[in-house]
């Protein structure tokens, strides 16, 4: 009969643990839609460049680059921080 006590306590103690391990896996993956943040780096412009503004829209970041040899608009991606995208702007 001890054994059996034991048996069920220890059982008890596990079905415990159990639930909350798969409550913190679930609340980890239903927060994990942070994302983190974008490393730093270099746009790889040329000397004299600026930016003239910053702007974000459905994961992506758009860079306008104010250079001596005319604008452009540099289209990152959130995640990775790479340009996916440049777009020359004529006056």
């Amino acid at each position: 009969m001890r054994a059996l006590t034991i048996l069920v306590a220890v059982m008890g103690v596990m079905i415990v643990a159990g639930t909350v391990a798969l409550a913190v896996v679930i609340v980890q993956r239903l927060g994990g839609a942070a994302e983190a943040p974008m490393a730093a780096g270099s746009l790889g412009q040329p000397e004299g460049s600026r930016i003239g503004g910053i702007a974000s829209a459905e994961g992506r970041v758009a860079v306008w680059v104010v250079r001596p040899d005319g604008d452009r608009l540099l289209l990152l991606d959130g995640r990775s921080g790479r340009v996916v995208g440049e777009l020359r702007v004529s006056p």
